[in-house]
């Protein structure tokens, strides 16, 4: 007798939503392939020691040749649904005007395919991969840089239109503005907080132009932001680090959803930063633009102290925890603890998680295969951290995987793989690790 998915008793419901996550510069490839035109991240890899090793993500996965190769993949998977972005810039070239209909072509056929396959296309319009050219004229500390991508996310939502199961208008703004300009360590690589809280808005404001854009064109499918939220433990139960933990949550969590649901920016935490943000009349109305869902990207947990020296009175704790190759702590409760948090401070509609996944050093043994015990039960307990938050009663409704495939991990090149398939960065041979295996199987309701 054959099993379907409303035969499942593993603790998540039939409608649960099942995928795997990538991103456009990170596994295509093909960089000046059909008119596509440079971005921030083309740039950044050229700079002498920006990236390890000098890498670039030129070749990557060659996933704009060898999508159907992907698809095939995803198939024997089994997933419901692939989170994939679209590059900026084979879209709009200079980040403005008219589209390329090539860079638009392409889309269309893979939507297309992924369609007859069984797949959802879940489409992310941002990830990271901003035109050099909008970086020229200011970036994304520039205002006018959210107004470009509005138009930018009107011309994809026309495109693709009902081709596309949902839609994400950013990934990790965090990580965008911070890294990208106050720390430097990705693309554009500046060092200016101002600059960095700047863009902070300035990247909310577009995802809320994206919204209202979107709202007009009629298309029915669900959107959303993708955050990565930080929500530490404290390190002790006493009073003080529990306070320094509320206060280590503000940056990387609170800090956006205040905004997205109307409550404005953290004053706790601009005042400890000693910062102000380029705020307009409306922008809070733009930015609270009602969304179906909150995606969340969750990879670690950390510990937190209280440091009365610290500008918001806290410290990373030292941890026992495991690390992955990215040595970061791995807490799979931890992904239990920042969906409960959010659920209980926040009117969230649907939470999705659209990253977990961890690094490790893959090695294919004498006989072909990866047997990559530790990311399976990485994603063992991090499935499990999953069944009990749904059944508390946490509204989580999908759970995508990072990554599908090894790919280009920015400033770390092809340095570590997050894959559930191995990707050769020279000539882009893939072959499957068994924790692909394992994920089929969960998918299909069969992981124990």
């Amino acid at each position: 007798m054959g099993i379907t998915r409303g035969d499942r008793n593993d603790g998540f419901p039939k409608d649960f939503l099942w995928g795997c996550s990538t991103a456009s510069y990170q596994i295509e490839g093909s960089s000046s392939a059909d008119g596509r035109g440079p971005s921030i991240w083309d740039s950044f890899c050229h700079v002498p020691g920006a990236v390890y090793g000098g890498m670039n993500g030129d070749f990557a996965c060659d996933s704009y040749r060898r999508w159907k190769d992907d698809i095939e993949l995803l198939k024997e998977l089994g997933v419901d649904s692939y989170r994939y972005s679209v590059a900026w810039p084979r879209v709009q070239p200079r980040g403005s005007g008219a589209p390329l209909q090539a860079g638009l072509d392409h889309y269309k056929r893979f939507a297309d395919a992924l369609g007859e396959a069984g797949i959802e296309s879940a489409v992310t319009l941002y990830h990271w991969d901003l035109p050099q050219s909008l970086q020229d004229s200011g970036g994304w500390p520039c205002r006018d840089t959210a107004y470009r991508f509005a138009e930018y996310a009107d011309i994809v939502f026309r495109a693709l239109g009902d081709r596309v199961g949902r839609w994400f208008t950013l990934n990790e703004p965090w990580c965008a503005a911070f890294l990208g300009y106050e720390l430097g360590v990705h693309a554009p690589g500046h060092k200016d907080r101002a600059e960095a809280y700047n863009a902070a808005h300035h990247l909310l404001l577009g995802h809320g132009l994206a919204v209202q854009v979107y709202r007009k064109t009629g298309l029915e499918a669900p959107i959303g932001i993708v955050l990565n939220p930080s929500t530490p433990r404290p390190a002790t139960r006493r009073a003080e680090d529990i306070a320094a933990a509320d206060r280590a949550a503000d940056h990387g969590t609170a800090f956006w959803l205040d905004p997205l649901y109307g409550r404005g920016y953290t004053a706790r935490h601009l005042a400890a930063m000693g910062v102000s943000m380029p705020v307009k009349d409306g922008d809070f109305d733009i930015i609270a633009a009602p969304t179906e869902f909150i995606a969340i990207n969750y990879y670690a947990e950390n510990a937190v102290e209280a440091d009365s020296s610290a500008p918001e009175g806290f410290r990373q704790a030292p941890s026992w925890r495991d690390k992955s190759a990215m040595n970061w702590d791995i807490v799979p409760d931890g992904l239990y603890r920042m969906l409960a948090a959010i659920a209980k401070r926040w009117p969230v509609k649907e939470i999705l998680v659209t990253e977990n996944g961890a690094a490790f050093e893959d090695r294919i043994d004498g006989d072909g295969r990866i047997k990559d015990s530790q990311r399976i039960d990485y994603l063992r307990s991090h499935l499990c951290a999953c069944r009990k938050a749904i059944a508390d009663g946490i509204p989580l409704k999908a759970y995508y995987f990072w990554s599908l495939l090894d790919n280009f991990e920015w400033a770390y090149g092809y340095s570590k793989r997050f894959g559930l398939v191995y990707v050769d960065p020279v000539n882009g041979e893939r072959r499957i690790k068994d924790s692909f295996y394992y994920f089929r199987d969960s998918i299909a309701g069969f992981e124990n």
